[in-house]
């Protein structure tokens, strides 16, 4: 099984990527939604669940498209040499991105929201700035959101098939991921080698949901341990 390592290190590392672009890309879009209110909110927010309701393979035919040599997405960087993103590693974080979006967004966005006014006004009130109150009074008491979108993001990515498959196919050491060598496995009547890995994600997949219980359970239990 030594030649499943590639496959194990490719797949952590498109997992950890997209989980460390993502928290970035998705603080200040949460932020918005929770502070926004009216039609301009709803209809950022539907768009950045669309990927949960959306087949994988619909949205990876569009992100293949949209990646491929003929899209207009990519004349900018074909004038530098770089003609398409599709079957390609970049490609592949570029997808799990959008597909991974919302399991980032909504766990900040309900985090964000429940920080409340009251906190916000107060830090105001004593003088702090926008920036000083989001990094010293809100980004400390959403630590609970930043951890579940983690785990779900990450763990997201290391289960997704379909939009893998779509973008990346199945290329050695690039885009070669764990879901994408199960299929193969089967396809090739490997039954050993498909248990081996159909089991190792089903054990990956019973430790985060643990794991985001005990964290709701010690988040839910903290401020009872408080008083």
């Amino acid at each position: 099984m030594s030649e499943l390592l590639p496959v194990v290190w490719l797949t952590l590392k498109l997992a950890g990527v997209t989980t460390a672009i993502l928290l970035v890309i998705a603080t200040p879009l949460a932020w918005w939604l929770a502070r926004t209110r009216g039609a301009a909110g709803q209809i950022v927010g539907a768009v950045v669940a669309l990927p949960i309701v959306l087949p994988p393979t619909v949205l990876g035919f569009y992100l293949l498209i949209a990646l491929g040599p003929n899209s207009p997405l990519m004349a900018p960087l074909q004038a530098l040499g770089v003609r398409t993103l599709a079957f390609t590693f970049t490609g592949l974080v570029i997808g799990s991105l959008v597909y991974s979006l919302p399991f980032a967004v909504q766990p900040l966005r309900n985090a964000f929201a429940a920080v409340g006014d009251d906190n916000i006004d107060a830090a105001a009130t004593l003088g702090a700035s926008g920036l000083q109150t989001f990094f010293r009074v809100v980004l400390p008491l959403s630590a609970p959101g930043y951890a579940v979108g983690a785990i779900l993001t990450f763990a997201h990515t290391i289960g997704e098939f379909g939009v893998v498959l779509m973008i990346g196919g199945a290329i050695p050491g690039v885009t070669n991921v764990l879901s994408i060598e199960i299929f193969k496995s089967v396809e090739a009547l490997e039954w050993g080698r498909a248990h081996v890995l159909a089991a190792l994600l089903t054990a990956f997949g019973f430790a985060v949901v643990l794991g985001l219980l005990r964290l709701e359970h010690r988040f839910s239990v903290a401020p009872l341990n408080e008083r």
